[in-house]
């Protein structure tokens, strides 16, 4: 029995390091993890990865998702090819469907707007600063944040386990001692995290 349907985008030069921690725990906790790129064919990572995703971006509705998953790319620095990704992420967010961004995401959004106003962080505050965004004010200096809705989950590109901590926080994956000891083993490599994991 699925938890529900999580979209994970994937797109040319996307940084497939920073989502493994997040899906590999969501599929093993009972979510179904789809890809969704900008059309059906196969696209390649910045670590030479072919996908190819599950869905278009055009067939992407909020209703048939738990959350939206936007990696980093390099993409996100050189044009607005990937822009309908920030779009669809609006649309997401306006329909109070979570979306959690990582790294270059952080500025797409950024540039689509939807920082400003909601607390968020990302790789450094100058990156975004230099996207001309308005937000600045609600930039916060932190691994990964959640906003005050609960709806919109950010990180920079070196937090790939503090991005993931959220998500499972926010989608019920692991919560209290548990999530702290996921998290405490995966970033810190504390080895009696262990024990309170498997108990």
């Amino acid at each position: 029995m699925t938890r529900g349907t999580v979209h994970l985008a994937v797109y040319d030069t996307y940084a497939d390091w920073e989502t493994g921690h997040t899906t590999a725990q969501l599929t093993q906790h009972g979510f179904t993890v789809r890809t969704v790129g900008p059309t059906t064919g196969p696209v390649t990572s910045m670590g030479g990865l072919t996908v190819r995703p599950d869905l278009a971006l055009a067939g992407l509705r909020p209703e048939d998702s738990a959350l939206l998953i936007l990696p980093g790319a390099g993409l996100w620095d050189t044009g607005d090819e990937l822009a309908p990704f920030a779009r669809a992420a609006r649309t997401f967010l306006d329909a109070g469907v979570p979306v959690a961004a990582i790294c270059g995401a952080t500025a797409g959004l950024a540039r689509e707007g939807l920082l400003d106003g909601r607390a968020h962080t990302s790789a450094v505050s100058f990156y975004l600063a230099a996207t001309g965004y308005g937000g600045g004010k609600a930039y916060v200096d932190a691994d990964a944040v959640t906003d005050e809705e609960g709806l919109l989950i950010t990180a920079g590109p070196t937090e790939p386990v503090a991005f993931a901590r959220e998500i499972f926080a926010l989608l019920g994956v692991f919560e209290g001692e548990k999530l702290d000891a996921w998290y405490r083993l995966f970033h810190d490599s504390d080895p009696s995290a262990y024990e309170v994991l498997q108990g």
